[in-house]
């Protein structure tokens, strides 16, 4: 199974936020269903070996874990608003430090970063990370942040992870999901 999951900073905890306007007061929003999207679609499907866990930081109850499971989702289009969608009728539920289903393959729990690094297995996505094509393995779990950098205080739960870096420039996460998917699908058909 692969696991990513996304810190989104600004991202809503609440139900309440407009389809309208992911980028803007939907505190980007958008960001986190591209990411969605690039950890879950390939054409015409669903990555059903796919995972993707995000943890959203903004008001009025954070933090919440998301969870959107590639092996059970059902009704997940690629479109930013219809996933959105789909958070948003998650984030309607109550939640505690159990996940809760919204729809298949779609859960939310109370719960943030640390909780889910102390489960084990991640590596950081970051741009001054070592070159993914130089690990002979790598992990199955990759973390990493929406726009805005790791603050200081989740840095202090993130040493000694391996910090893992998909190419020379800095993309966006969405598209780093996407260059990491690759890489793990070329390596699993053997090319090299």
């Amino acid at each position: 199974m692969r696991t990513f999951a996304v810190v989104g900073h600004l991202a809503p905890t609440g139900n309440g936020f407009p389809l309208d306007d992911l980028p803007g007061s939907a505190g980007r929003m958008d960001i986190l269903c591209r990411c969605v999207n690039a950890a879950l679609s390939i054409s015409h499907g669903i990555r059903r070996d796919a995972e993707i866990h995000l943890i959203l930081l903004g008001p009025p109850s954070p933090p919440k874990d998301l969870l959107l499971q590639g092996s059970v989702v059902r009704s997940l289009s690629p479109d930013e608003r219809s996933t959105a969608a789909l958070i948003r009728k998650a984030l309607a539920l109550p939640t505690g430090e159990s996940f809760r289903e919204s729809s298949p393959g779609i859960l939310v729990r109370r719960g943030g970063l640390a909780g889910l690094i102390a489960d084990g297995g991640y590596a950081v996505l970051s741009e001054d990370g070592r070159d993914m094509r130089t690990f002979p393995d790598l992990p199955g779990a990759f973390l990493l942040s929406d726009h805005l950098d790791f603050t200081a205080e989740e840095e202090e739960i993130l040493p000694g992870l391996p910090r893992i870096s998909v190419g020379p420039r800095v993309l966006h996460a969405d598209h780093a999901i996407t260059v990491l998917q690759n890489e793990l699908d070329r390596r699993e058909a053997g090319w090299s």
